[in-house]
């Protein structure tokens, strides 16, 4: 096979994952959200139990008015959908889902690249509240900007800890690499990922960027139509790439008790595990303030995150 062909194939497989796995994780959030709460959910878009409820959204986002502020900076306004939602692809080109060459692009250098454009995030915040025009908005994007870069540190920390324990930036290399009882030894450092990474993606409870009761809906109050489903889409493509990511850095990846040739559906049952956790999170736990959030990450993430590293790097002196 010409090797042009096998690219196109493989990013082809990513794109569709990319907008597949999304609406199954959100249709999952109205049904585990609606049971948790002793309700039933969508229960007739597409007839069964609501299946096409994210469908039918979809359809109602396209039929919407598109509106622009007068007041907004028309451009950067317009831009910061795509700017929110394309660096999740890129993401899903590098995460690896089985042995070999189920990966869109390996990378020598695949955790940098994929830390490096989750960081971008900041901007599409930025850009949709400086560009609305609207005090509420600004509001948001400033709050969703301290948040933000504040919890990047602790997300770069505790990646930086299994990067160490593999000694790879690659991937795949760190999937190769992990042992089962790094689930003990790299534990902390997995939920500090973990939890940074809800905060990375303003899922709840630390979605203060869209207080609601404070912000009207934050630096997204402005955005109606698609543009604001893309802003929706994203959120879904962001619980998907945290899941992959602690599934591939800390979980194991591929490994698994079946033959490797399964390994594909080992990551699959990881990620919508660990999707499943993120939807109970936002039941479980209330939004936390701003100043618990800013509390969380510098007193108690980021000590942590060192410690942990400090930790990774004397056991690798002693091995």
């Amino acid at each position: 096979m010409p090797v042009w062909l096998e690219l196109l194939i493989r990013v082809v497989a990513v794109v569709v994952g990319f907008l597949v796995l999304p609406l199954l994780v959100g249709q999952a959030e109205h049904k585990v959200m609606a049971h948790m709460q002793g309700r039933l959910g969508p229960m007739y878009a597409g007839a069964y139990h609501g299946w096409a409820q994210l469908v039918a959204d979809g359809v109602k986002f396209v039929q919407k008015e598109d509106i622009t502020p007068r007041d907004a900076d028309r451009g950067v306004f317009r831009l910061a959908p795509i700017v929110a939602l394309f660096p999740y692809l890129l993401i899903l080109l590098g995460i690896p889902i089985g042995p070999g060459s189920l990966v869109a692009q390996p990378l020598d250098i695949g955790l940098f690249f994929v830390l490096a454009v989750l960081g971008v995030g900041v901007l599409a915040v930025l850009m949709s509240a400086w560009a609305s025009g609207n005090k509420y908005s600004l509001l948001g994007g400033l709050r969703g900007a301290a948040q933000l870069l504040g919890y990047e540190l602790p997300l770069v920390l505790a990646a930086a800890s299994v990067a160490m324990a593999a000694g790879t930036l690659s991937l795949p290399g760190i999937v190769e690499a992990w042992r089962p009882w790094w689930l003990l030894w790299q534990a902390p450092a997995a939920v500090i990922f973990f939890v940074a990474g809800l905060a990375e993606i303003r899922r709840p409870p630390f979605d203060m960027p869209i207080a609601d009761s404070e912000l009207v809906f934050g630096y997204l109050t402005e955005y109606t139509g698609l543009r604001f489903a893309f802003f929706l889409l994203a959120e879904y493509v962001g619980i998907i790439v945290i899941a992959a990511l602690t599934t591939v850095l800390f979980l194991g990846g591929w490994h698994g008790p079946f033959a490797s040739h399964l390994g594909w559906l080992w990551t699959l049952v990881k990620i919508f595990a660990l999707s499943f956790v993120i939807i109970w999170f936002r039941v479980a736990y209330p939004r936390l303030r701003e100043d618990q959030l800013q509390r969380l990450c510098w007193l108690v993430l980021v000590p942590l995150a060192l410690a942990q590293l400090i930790l990774t790097a004397a056991v690798k002196l002693a091995m």
